[in-house]
Formats: structure tokens, C-alpha cells, sequence
């Protein structure tokens, strides 16, 4: 699909990099304000990716990493060049965010959105004890383990990756469970789910092994359970280079040895 692209927000994650490419790239494009722009421009790394998309999801606006981080795998490589045409012909991929629903003995009830991933982590040096159900059903009466996480296709290359989980292809309707570190169930690593069902995870003991909840940014201490699911109406949309596409990246990754 070929698009008519006139203004551009570029968007700095701060660092000294991308300020100086974001003051480059205005001279050549000029600026305009985000909810002016027909793309947004996002320069640094796969966090600030991220944080970019949450501040402007459902606005109807596209787009368009360019790395200047330590991490850009949703990013495209950066050049000043020809940027107009290389954002004209970008491919476009919809991503929708899983809401997380955290019940906290501190916090109360805390909704927050992922468009990575929802991940619990231990609070103490004791192994935390969670108990997991899909759908109203039971599936593991006991997980001991250091964490889980449920992780979108966009969130699959980032902590899921690390945690020896599944990659997923951008446009799989389908989320990663996936443990991370567990202890028992020893061989137990993870499932692959469809994106329509709810995962609610519940808190074994936790008074005596706290645990705390991260939706992307926001965490949230001593949860008692988090109950996830996508949040299908709300949506982002970021652009891919047709030569370097996510599916592309995605398979390169499977093939590295």
C-alpha cells in the first residue's frame, strides 16, 4: 500500500543519539505536532517504541522506528535519506495491547495495558507459588517459579525471547505463556494460547512469598492475582521497511545458530 506522506512528528527518546538525529532529520522534513502529523517518528530504542505507541494508541496514527538504542528489533535502520519514500512504502502491522488487571494488598485494583507483555516476578529471595487458570479452568494448580508472563507477538522477541519462549509472527492471533525459571513443574515450559482467552493468575502465599506485576511500565507490588486479556479495541500501527519486514525478522531470528 502506498501512502501520501506530507508531515512528520519526530519523536527523541532522549539520549544523545537520538536527539541529534531528531535535530537532523527536522532541518531536512521540518516538525509538526503529533496530532498533526500524518506519521510519527519514533528515534531510539525498542522501549521508547513502545512508550510511543501507548501515548498514541487509538489516535489513528502510524508509526515509524528508526534505531538509535541499544535495542531495535521493532525498529527499522536509521537513515536521513529518502525518508518520505521509505515511510510511503512501508508495510504496516496492527498490534492490540493486553489489559492487565492487578488485585494488590497495597495498591487495590490497578488496570493497566501491555502492548509486550504482563509478567510476574518473585519479591524475596523465596520462589514464588502461582496457580494458573485459562477461561475459568484450572490448568496448573502450582507453579514454583521465579516468574511467568504472558507476551503479545510484538513482546515475544523481548523478555519472553530471554525466557526461552516462543517467537510468534506479528500477525498470529495467538499469546506466549511462558515460565520463567520454574522449579516445578520442572519440564513444564509454557504454552502457546489463543488471544481471545482470559489468564488469571492467583498468588499462593503471599504474605510469605510476595510477588509484583508488570504491565510494560507500570508495576504493581504484593499483587494477590492478575487477570489478562487483550484489550482488542484499542490498536496501534507501526511501520516495517518492505525489505526488512517483521515476518523477515522473524524468521531470521528462528534461524540463527
Amino acid at each position: 500500500m502506498t501512502r501520501n506522506i506530507e508531515t512528520f512528528a519526530f519523536l527523541s527518546s532522549g539520549t544523545p543519539e537520538s536527539d541529534e538525529a531528531m535535530a537532523s532529520l527536522v532541518k531536512l522534513y521540518g516538525q509538526t505536532a503529533p496530532k498533526d502529523a500524518d506519521v510519527i517518528i519514533a528515534l531510539g530504542g525498542d522501549g521508547f517504541m513502545l512508550q510511543t505507541l501507548q501515548n498514541h494508541m487509538n489516535q489513528g496514527k502510524m508509526t515509524y522506528g528508526m534505531n538509535r538504542g541499544s535495542v531495535g528489533f521493532l525498529m527499522n535502520e536509521y537513515s536521513e535519506t529518502g525518508l518520505k519514500e521509505r515511510v510511503e512504502a512501508a508495510q504496516a502491522e496492527t498490534i492490540r495491547p493486553l489489559k492487565m488487571v492487578a488485585e494488590s494488598a497495597e495498591e487495590g485494583t490497578v488496570t493497566s495495558f501491555a502492548l509486550n507483555d504482563v509478567y510476574l516476578l518473585r519479591q524475596s529471595y523465596q520462589a514464588a507459588k502461582i496457580r494458573i487458570t485459562v477461561d475459568d479452568q484450572v490448568r496448573l494448580e502450582e507453579l514454583i517459579c521465579d516468574g511467568v508472563m504472558v507476551a503479545t507477538p510484538a513482546g515475544s522477541t523481548a523478555y519472553n525471547l530471554s525466557a526461552q519462549g516462543p517467537i510468534l509472527p506479528l500477525d498470529a492471533r495467538l499469546l506466549a505463556l511462558t515460565p520463567v525459571s520454574p522449579f516445578r513443574p520442572r519440564r513444564w515450559r509454557g504454552a502457546l494460547l489463543s488471544n481471545k482467552v482470559t489468564v488469571r493468575f492467583d498468588i499462593l502465599e503471599p504474605e510469605k512469598r510476595p510477588v509484583n506485576a508488570v504491565a510494560d511500565h507500570t508495576e504493581v507490588k504484593s499483587v494477590l492475582s492478575v487477570t489478562i486479556e487483550e484489550a482488542s479495541q484499542l490498536r496501534a500501527t507501526i511501520l516495517f521497511d518492505k525489505n526488512h519486514s517483521w515476518n523477515e525478522r522473524i524468521l531470521k531470528e528462528q534461524f540463527l545458530y
